[in-house]
C-alpha cells in the first residue's frame, strides 16, 4: 500500500490500514513530519477523538467575535469549550507515531511524481528526492493525500478544477485580545469571498490570517491590511511573526474520489468545510472510511473502480449533504456587498440569536444553525435571497435553486 502525504489524512489511513495488518509506505516531500505548518490549526473535539489524544491542545475556545466591514461586531459566548486551538505540528507528529507504531512505514523527502508501466496487479509510481534522484515503487494500491494540487489525482485524472482561495497567515509570539475568544472579520477590503481571523494561540501570542479570493490581488495584501487594523484596536504594534504559512484552500467537489487502485482523502478530495475552508476532520473521518473501504476491497483482492466505489458513496452520505449545503450558502455569502454583511453581523446582535448560535454552533456542521438562525430571525431572512426563505418555511430540508447573478461589490 502506498499513500502519498503525510498530514491528518494521509496518517490516519496508514494507522487504520497498517493496525489491519496490511504493509503501508507513506511517503512525504518534506523533510520533516508536520513542517510546514499547513493550516490556522482550530479544531472540534470530534477531530482529537479521532486522534484519540489532546496532547497537542494549547487552548480550549469558548467564543467567537464576528467584525462586519464597518467593523461593527457581534459576539457570543459558551459555557463549555467549542473548539481547540492545537500545536498543528504535533498533531501531525502524534499522528505519524501512532501509524509507525502500527507498523507503517515513512520515508521522508520523497514525492509521488507519476505513474510508471506496471504489471495488472500493481501499480508502479516513480518518486522523487529532493535531491532529485528517482525510486520506483509498486503497491497494490495508491492512496492520494498529497494536498491540494495532489499529484496522485492527476496521474489517475481525478481532478476536476475546484475553487482555490490563497491563505496566508503568521505566528505572532505576543498578541493582546481575549485569550479564549476568536474573531473573524468579513469584508471586501479585508478578505473577499471568506474572512480574516485572529486566534489565540495558548501560550499569549496569535495566529492572523486570511483566506480570500483568488481575484488577482495577493492574500498577503489583505493580510497586512488585517494586522494593521488590529494594531490600531489595540492600540500597539503586534510586533514581528516568528512564521508565515502560505497555502491554498480547495473549494467545491470531485466528481469522483476514487478509480482503480486509487483513492483520494483530505484536501485531494476536496474534503474541506467550504463555509470555513478547516479540513482536518473531515479529510481525518474520510481517512478512516478509505481504509475501511481499502481493507474490505484488499481482502476480496479486487482494487477495482467498482470495488472500491463504496469509497465515495460511504463518505458523501456522511458528510456530502453538509458539504452540498454549505457550498451553496457560500454562493449567498459571496453576492453579499458589505453594507449586507453589516446588517447580517447587525442582525446578529440581538440576544435570541446570540443563543442561537451557542445552543447550535458547531463548527464541523455549520449549516444547522444557520437554517436555525434563518427560522428564528424574520430580519435576518429579510437580508438574503428570498430562495432562503424558502427554503426555511419548507418542511424540506433541500435547497431551493439559487438564480445567477454578480456578486456585490
Amino acid at each position: 500500500m502506498l499513500v502519498a502525504g503525510a498530514g491528518p489524512a494521509g496518517s490516519t489511513v496508514a494507522f487504520r490500514l497498517a493496525e489491519q495488518g496490511h504493509r503501508v509506505l507513506v511517503v512525504e516531500e518534506h523533510p520533516k513530519v508536520g513542517e510546514p505548518v499547513q493550516c490556522a490549526g482550530l479544531v472540534s473535539r470530534r477531530a482529537l477523538d479521532l486522534a484519540g489524544s489532546d496532547s497537542f491542545v494549547r487552548a480550549s475556545v469558548r467564543g467567537a467575535s464576528v467584525f462586519g466591514p464597518s467593523l461593527r461586531s457581534t459576539s457570543f459566548r459558551a459555557d463549555s469549550p467549542r473548539a481547540y486551538v492545537i500545536d498543528r505540528r504535533a498533531l501531525d507528529v502524534h499522528l505519524a507515531d501512532r501509524a509507525t507504531r502500527a507498523g507503517a512505514e515513512y520515508r521522508l523527502g520523497l514525492r509521488f511524481d507519476h505513474l510508471r508501466p506496471s504489471p495488472p496487479d500493481r501499480v508502479a509510481a516513480q518518486l522523487t528526492a529532493t535531491d532529485g534522484s528517482t525510486h520506483d515503487v509498486a503497491a497494490r494500491l495508491v492512496i492520494g493525500a498529497d494536498g491540494v494540487s495532489s499529484a496522485v489525482a492527476r496521474a489517475f485524472r481525478l481532478r476536476r478544477p475546484v475553487e482555490v482561495l490563497p491563505a496566508f497567515e503568521a505566528e505572532f509570539p505576543q498578541s493582546p485580545g481575549d485569550p479564549d475568544t476568536v474573531e473573524v472579520y468579513l469584508g471586501r477590503r479585508l478578505a473577499p469571498g471568506l474572512f480574516g481571523w485572529w486566534i489565540p494561540d495558548g501560550a499569549g501570542g496569535a495566529r492572523i490570517g486570511v483566506a480570500a479570493d483568488a481575484d488577482g490581488t495577493p492574500a498577503r495584501t489583505y493580510y497586512d491590511r488585517l494586522v494593521e487594523h488590529l494594531a490600531r484596536r489595540f492600540g500597539e504594534p503586534l510586533g514581528s511573526p516568528t512564521a508565515y504559512l502560505v497555502s491554498g484552500i480547495p473549494i467545491g467537489t470531485l466528481p469522483t474520489t476514487h478509480g482503480d487502485r486509487v483513492l483520494l482523502v483530505g484536501d485531494a478530495a476536496a474534503q474541506v468545510k467550504p463555509l470555513s475552508g478547516g479540513g482536518i476532520f473531515t479529510g481525518m473521518r474520510c481517512a478512516e472510511i478509505a481504509a475501511r473501504v481499502a481493507h474490505e476491497a484488499l481482502g476480496r483482492n479486487d482494487v477495482s473502480a467498482s470495488a472500491l466505489a463504496e469509497y465515495d458513496r460511504a463518505w458523501r452520505a456522511e458528510l456530502g449533504e453538509e458539504f452540498r449545503r454549505a457550498l451553496y450558502l457560500r454562493r449567498v455569502f459571496t453576492r453579499l456587498g458589505d453594507r449586507d454583511l453589516d446588517r447580517v453581523v447587525d442582525a446578529l446582535r440581538d440576544a435570541g440569536s446570540r443563543a442561537t448560535i451557542v445552543a447550535f454552533g458547531d463548527i464541523d456542521f455549520p449549516t444547522h444553525v444557520v437554517r436555525e438562525l434563518l427560522s428564528s430571525s424574520p430580519s435576518l431572512v429579510r437580508l438574503l435571497p428570498k430562495a432562503l426563505g424558502a427554503w426555511v418555511a419548507s418542511a424540506d430540508y433541500r435547497l431551493p435553486d439559487l438564480e445567477p447573478g454578480p456578486r456585490r461589490k
